[in-house]
């Protein structure tokens, strides 16, 4: 005899798989949109509706244009050179920063920690004019070395991610290692840091996306065409007297292959360090 299924039960099944439904059409059609956009030339792009098809798939003249007109190629080498660095140096201060706090005791290790966790509710914005004055005295402006510095800056998600890690991570290991003549810095790198795989998967996903994204800092600090990241290059096709979106999605798209390709390739490797960041104990 089947069970029946009560009312209450029906209702409440049906808000939630319309709320699903709902929630993945909001987040899919925009996607949709860029796609046909990027298909069609100006005068078809002009006289149809955005859910319409292109008449062709294979007009690639607006990828064409996207990256000549807006020196996507440079802008992508300068997003790589960015990223490489910024990421290689995120990494080794938030792990060095996190290693010290949770591995010594000194006076004032809790404030620390506290205006760490202060500075993450200020929003960085409201300090951008601040920041502006000490780059420009310092002679940083239109230089990558200088827009590095200020991506590279405490990461103080980075910090508290690592200092979890390192809370699982027993103190016998530094005293067997102390023990047998290793340095404190022999401890961070030869024994510790290796077994921070998890925490720096975690920590690159976070902020490279972050860096690869990032608009505001690379159109303030970096007003030179050749110094044009990946972010600031699509907005060539911006102006006052309108926006040219059918060049602007195909440099969207085009900007989403390198991050498709690397997670199609380290899939595995994004899953677990996001999955392990994630659990503490």
């Amino acid at each position: 005899m089947k069970k029946s299924i009560q009312p209450g039960t029906l209702i409440l099944n049906f808000v939630k798989y319309f709320s699903l439904i709902a929630a993945s059409l909001i987040a899919v059609i925009p996607v949709v949109v860029c796609v046909l956009t990027a298909f069609k030339s100006n005068e078809e792009y002009a006289n149809t509706s955005v859910l319409a098809l292109p008449k062709s798939f294979g007009y690639l003249e607006n990828f064409k244009i996207a990256l000549e007109k807006a020196n996507m190629l440079r802008g992508f080498l300068n997003t790589a050179i960015v990223l490489v660095v910024v990421l290689a140096a995120s990494i080794m201060i938030s792990a060095m920063l996190a290693y010290v706090l949770n591995r010594f005791t000194f006076p004032g290790r809790g404030m620390i920690e506290n205006l760490f966790l202060f500075a993450s509710l200020l929003p960085g914005i409201a300090m951008q004019v601040t920041i502006y004055k000490i780059m420009y005295a310092l002679g940083f402006i239109n230089h990558l070395y200088g827009y590095m510095v200020v991506l590279m800056g405490t990461d103080i998600i980075s910090i508290y991610i690592f200092l979890q890690f390192f809370e699982n991570l027993p103190t016998s290991l530094d005293e067997s290692a102390i023990m047998d003549g290793c340095t404190y810095f022999g401890v961070f790198f030869r024994i510790l840091f290796p077994l921070l795989k998890p925490a720096i998967m975690t920590s690159l996903v976070l902020k490279g996306v972050s860096v690869y994204n990032e608009y505001y800092a690379s159109s303030l600090y970096l007003t030179l065409p050749e110094l044009k990241t990946i972010s600031t290059a699509l907005y060539t096709f911006t102006g006052p007297y309108g926006n040219q979106y059918n060049y602007i999605c195909a440099g969207v798209l085009i900007t989403i292959i390198p991050i498709l390709i690397f997670f199609l390739v380290f899939q595995k490797q994004v899953y677990s360090g996001m999955a392990a960041g994630a659990v503490k104990g």
